[in-house]
């Protein structure tokens, strides 16, 4: 009787860690300013739509202008052969895919003009850190070119209001 016992006090705590993990992830947004002449000339800086998991990996799912109206989804994941692209000696490796969808169409074409697709990689994510950004475009002969190195400094962060506040805004119509 003891041993079942144990068993489901041990039971309940793992799923009580396993439920509670979900609302120990969140959303922040980590803002970069241009670090060089090329970043400038591109973009003045990004803001990056990141999930911090339970474990602490980040992971980004939107960039955003920070001197410009636009935003573009970007999605974990693309062919390996977007990272045998980068520049000899480069350690990013993180391939995010640029969908062609609203603002992600625009981002590619300048990012790499004339490619069919475009893709980015980036180095580790952290708060406080500078951050580097490879792009690579797909093009029509189905080469994969790296297009540009963009070089960040670190601004600042912050985190998304309370789901209550959001809630409780007024409708507009």
């Amino acid at each position: 009787m003891v041993v079942r016992m144990k068993t489901a006090a041990a039971a309940l705590a793992v799923v009580t860690v396993f439920a509670a993990a979900p609302a120990q992830a969140d959303t922040r947004f980590l803002a970069f300013d241009a670090a060089d002449r090329v970043t400038q000339a591109l973009t003045r800086g990004v803001t990056l739509e990141v999930r911090r998991g339970l474990l602490g990996g980040v992971s980004v799912r939107r960039i955003i202008s920070t001197s410009a109206r636009g935003s573009a989804r970007i999605d974990y994941g693309g062919p390996d052969a977007v990272r045998r692209a980068l520049p000899e000696g480069s350690s990013e490796a993180s391939i995010y895919t640029i969908p062609a969808e609203g603002d992600g169409r625009g981002l590619s074409r300048a990012l790499c003009p004339g490619s069919d697709q475009a893709f980015l990689v980036l180095g580790r994510v952290r708060a406080g850190r500078p951050l580097t950004v490879h792009a690579v475009g797909r093009w029509p002969d189905g080469a994969y070119r790296h297009c540009v190195q963009l070089e960040y400094s670190y601004r600042g962060e912050w985190a998304l209001p309370p789901a209550n506040m959001l809630n409780s805004a007024p409708e507009t119509r």
